[in-house]
């Protein structure tokens, strides 16, 4: 009798402790992003270097404290492709990383082989946002958009505990 009670506990403790780390990963930690209306979808321009903000809509975004790479947003812009392409800087090597199912707008597989097939392109919306995290931006032809945090060049090297490659920014 003891040992089915002591079986039962530990099940018990197992899948209550399987349920709280499904949580804390899929839904804890989470907030949406309120938009502000001015900065929230930015391009970087080929002719300044520096982001500016594009005309957009429905934005929605999440973002979390416990890593710089959660962050996710969508919006829709009337802008066209084609003068995006030509004004703002592309970002080579896009690979949006997935959200959480409940946050349905962002479809990061649908995003990724539309990046892949040339039908999306991705933009660079900040280098380093935080050190060695860029923001980047894919628009469909659609002008369905997305917004995602992934980590460069820099920081790949940087993150394995490896010095700052030439070029890179110092790790502050």
């Amino acid at each position: 009798m003891v040992s089915r009670i002591l079986v039962l506990g530990i099940v018990m403790i197992s899948l209550l402790t399987g349920f709280a780390i499904y949580y804390l990963q899929v839904y804890a930690y989470y907030e949406e992003v309120v938009a502000d209306g001015q900065t929230d979808v930015a391009l970087v321009s080929l002719a300044s270097g520096v982001p500016e903000p594009i005309l957009y809509d429905g934005f929605e975004a999440i973002d979390a404290s416990s890593s710089p790479i959660r962050y996710r947003a969508c919006f829709k812009t009337e802008q066209s492709i084609a003068m995006i392409t030509e004004t703002y800087e592309t970002y080579e090597g896009a690979e949006p990383l997935v959200a959480p199912n409940w946050f349905g707008c962002f479809d990061a597989v649908e995003i990724g082989e539309a990046i892949d097939s040339g039908a999306a392109f991705a933009f660079l919306g900040q280098r380093n946002i935080e050190y060695g995290i860029d923001r980047v931006v894919a628009i469909l032809p659609d002008g369905r958009g997305f917004t995602w945090h992934q980590i460069n060049e820099c920081g790949k090297v940087v993150f394995d505990g490896r010095p700052a490659p030439e070029g890179c920014p110092a790790k502050p």
